[in-house]
């Protein structure tokens, strides 16, 4: 199967929170869509790795989603090292997306870092004819980074005012995590309920692009804007 969009993340339920209203809508648009969970959420402060696994799959049924996969590595323990790099050039290779969207390269879980740069660097890698690893060369054309979880200067914000509501049934198929108990709100951001959480930061971001809810992402390098005069968002 080939891949339009990929959303690589760290653990179960991070591509629904960060990513969710974006997979959504490009599912929407006649994408094919898919997620590569790093790993089983067995270090979750509630439920067992078998109940983030069947989650999971309804979530992904949730979002539209082409394919979901698990590369396995231990969560709480995921490590910048070659040859988890390999394990995502099989996948690259094999799933050859067009864009490919990764965890902005800042952030407090240290496995949501490594994510990042173990992503990266497998997209590189991922077209180098030479390197011993199965499969065609292959390199996605764009990297998108999720900065839900970082205060900083988004590059752009995808609209996803009719997304949102089947983004918010996206997150809450997590019912070992998210269940409106006091613990729950321990697990995302201390004393923060999660829904409440997206509500806000998602009708942030739709507000600052004149619309009722967003998702923002960052890109490394210069957008170019082909028309100026179709540019949507008004300066005064």
């Amino acid at each position: 199967m080939k891949l339009d969009v990929l959303v690589i993340a760290a653990h179960r339920d991070d591509a629904e929170i960060t990513s969710g209203g974006f997979l959504i809508k490009m599912h929407d648009l006649g994408y094919k869509t898919g997620v590569l969970d790093f790993t089983r959420g067995e270090m979750g402060t509630k439920g067992t790795a078998d109940d983030r696994e069947r989650e999971a799959e309804t979530a992904a049924n949730a979002m539209g989603l082409s394919i979901r996969e698990n590369l396995g590595l231990p969560d709480a323990g995921v490590a910048f090292a070659r040859e988890n790099v390999l394990k995502v050039v099989g996948v690259l290779r094999r799933l050859r997306p067009h864009l490919v969207v990764l965890p902005y390269w800042e952030h407090r879980h240290p496995d949501h870092t490594h994510c990042c740069q173990i992503g990266k660097e497998a997209c590189y890698f991922s077209g180098l004819k030479k390197l011993d690893s199965d499969g065609e060369p292959h390199r996605p054309h764009k990297i998108l980074y999720s900065t839900y979880y970082r205060d900083v200067r988004a590059s752009f914000v995808v609209d996803i005012s009719n997304q949102f509501d089947r983004k918010l049934e996206a997150v809450s198929c997590y019912g070992s995590q998210f269940d409106r108990t006091p613990e729950s709100k321990q697990i995302f951001s201390p004393g923060i309920d999660i829904f409440e959480f997206l509500r806000t930061r998602d009708r942030a971001y739709g507000i600052q692009i004149r619309r009722q809810y967003g998702e923002p992402y960052v890109v490394s390098e210069m957008i170019e804007i082909d028309d100026p005069m179709k540019m949507t968002v008004p300066s005064v």
